[in-house]
């Protein structure tokens, strides 16, 4: 049986990021190249690509996932998108994705307050959510996927 791994797909070359560009990395797809790769990526469904930018904020000490132009929660619909996702692939060996984003980061996230001023570095919304559901599996980002 061949090895699942789930790879956030702007690093796979799609044009999926709020701006419309990628971030491919061709280290990631080289390294998992034996792999079924599986792309991920819960806000261009969503939203589409282009799209507004979304910000972790934490409020009353819990992170919500908010839009920066229009201040809306979209915490909800992004939970039962990554939801939706992990119902379909629940036996994956290995998970990158990309650091920094709202929705991906790994540790690598802006958590910011209800001001949209710095407060920490944390994990995006799918990267928790993947930590509770796939617990054996080891969650990475671009930067330390080698690990």
């Amino acid at each position: 049986m061949i090895k699942k791994v789930i790879i956030s797909a702007c690093l796979l070359g799609e044009n999926c990021r709020y701006d419309g560009k990628a971030k491919v990395d061709n280290s990631i797809l080289q390294k998992y190249k034996n792999y079924e790769i599986i792309p991920f990526c819960p806000e261009a469904p969503l939203f589409g690509t282009p799209r507004q930018r979304i910000s972790i904020v934490q409020i009353d000490g819990k992170n919500r996932v908010i839009t920066d132009e229009t201040n809306e929660d979209v915490t909800q619909k992004l939970k039962d998108e990554i939801n939706s996702f992990i119902a379909k692939f629940p036996d994956v060996k290995e998970i990158v994705l990309k650091s920094k984003s709202p929705s991906c980061g790994v540790g690598s996230t802006p958590i910011l307050d209800e001001n949209k001023i710095f407060l920490k570095y944390g994990s995006g919304i799918a990267s928790e959510i993947f930590k509770q559901v796939y617990k054996d599996v080891k969650i990475k980002d671009e930067l330390n996927y080698l690990e």
